[in-house]
């Protein structure tokens, strides 16, 4: 039995060899799995542990490992225990890189991903969710691993990837010239993302179009209006506008005016500015700047008040302007001073009557 086992050969090889091979697969594939899980469970119990984000991913990109090419590897590995025929002992080693390179394109496009994930989770814990970004960079990262696996394999198998990659810049010109306002909106969600003109959220103005940022995507920008309305509007066109953040204003210089009647009393006309002050001081989240009999105005005394209101909430403008406006009209009140209105008044000459006598004549 014994000699048969090493007289008999199948492809060149003996039935002993086709027995360690087999043992060899079996084996490597076991190991091959105990180690991913241990590796795995180890990182994302330590990670837990130190409370770090860095091996929660490690951990999370080990688990991705694929069992088929597991498979694939520990078959190989048998298969280089036996002689193997012909041009065999080359294509495996083609094989070797095939699956190899499988792999680790794997684990770079899962680490593309959970990094991805991560960050559009720190952004949106942050208050300032702007998935632009990641989105872009996901696609452009997995795109550049994918592809520069496919070139390598290629290469590996013997392909001239010169010629390819040439037809492939010609095609690519080609095709962004056919899509040149789809490739325009994708740069241009690109620059949103990277330098932020606004984000979701946001209170934007440009042109004749008011409302809050709803959703950025890769080539439109989606804004709901005050009056409930979804405007779309494309990334190229919204950034070659003048876009007013109103979301990201310190603070709200406001200007306004009133006008008092002619007949008030030289003392009152000067004291106002004092009070429209004390008015402003006294309320909370806004700043006198200043108060000033502005003018003579054709038919009142004309005053301008500018203040600061220290948030960016508009309500709270509209709140702070509402108490303005009702102390200064119980204030004048008070003192007996109104508020002037347009007026106008007309003067009638009448032309002298002539003499009877003279018309007679």
């Amino acid at each position: 039995m014994q000699e048969w086992f090493h007289a008999v050969t199948i492809w060149n090889n003996s039935p002993i060899m086709w027995l360690q091979a087999l043992i060899t697969v079996i084996v490597l594939f076991v190991l091959l799995q105990l180690a991913r899980y241990y590796f795995a469970k180890r990182l994302q119990s330590l990670s837990q542990r130190l409370g770090s984000k860095l091996l929660a991913a490690v951990a999370e990109v080990l688990g991705s490992t694929s069992t088929v090419l597991m498979g694939a590897v520990s078959l190989l590995a048998g298969l280089e225990v036996l002689e193997l025929p012909g041009r065999w002992p080359v294509r495996v080693e083609h094989a070797w890189f095939i699956v190899i390179g499988l792999q680790v394109g794997r684990w770079f496009d899962r680490a593309v991903v959970v990094w991805s994930r991560d960050h559009l989770r720190a952004v949106s814990a942050g208050g300032s969710y702007n998935p632009v970004t990641a989105t872009v960079l996901t696609y452009m990262s997995r795109f550049v691993v994918w592809a520069t696996l496919l070139l390598a394999t290629l290469d590996n198998l013997g392909v001239n990837i010169t010629a390819f990659v040439a037809s492939l810049g010609i095609g690519g010109v080609a095709v962004a010239l056919a899509l040149q306002t789809v490739l325009s909106d994708l740069f241009a969600s690109l620059s949103i993302g990277i330098d932020k003109p606004f984000e979701i959220g946001d209170f934007v103005i440009f042109g004749d179009t008011l409302g809050s940022i709803e959703h950025i995507g890769l080539k439109t920008t989606r804004i709901r209006s005050l009056g409930g309305e979804q405007i779309i509007c494309s990334n190229t066109e919204l950034l070659r506008q003048t876009i007013r953040n109103y979301k990201r204003m310190a603070q709200r210089r406001i200007v306004f005016g009133f006008r008092i009647s002619y007949q008030t009393p030289y003392e009152q006309v000067r004291e106002i500015p004092a009070l429209v002050k004390q008015i402003i001081t006294n309320i909370e989240a806004s700043r006198f700047d200043r108060a000033h009999f502005k003018s003579f105005g054709t038919d009142a005394l004309e005053y301008e008040v500018v203040y600061f209101v220290l948030v960016a909430d508009f309500n709270r403008y509209m709140d702070i302007q509402q108490q303005i406006n009702l102390e200064l009209f119980k204030a004048l009140q008070e003192r007996g001073v109104h508020f002037a209105f347009p007026a106008r008044t007309v003067h009638l000459a009448s032309t002298p009557s002539r003499p009877v006598e003279s018309m007679a004549a």
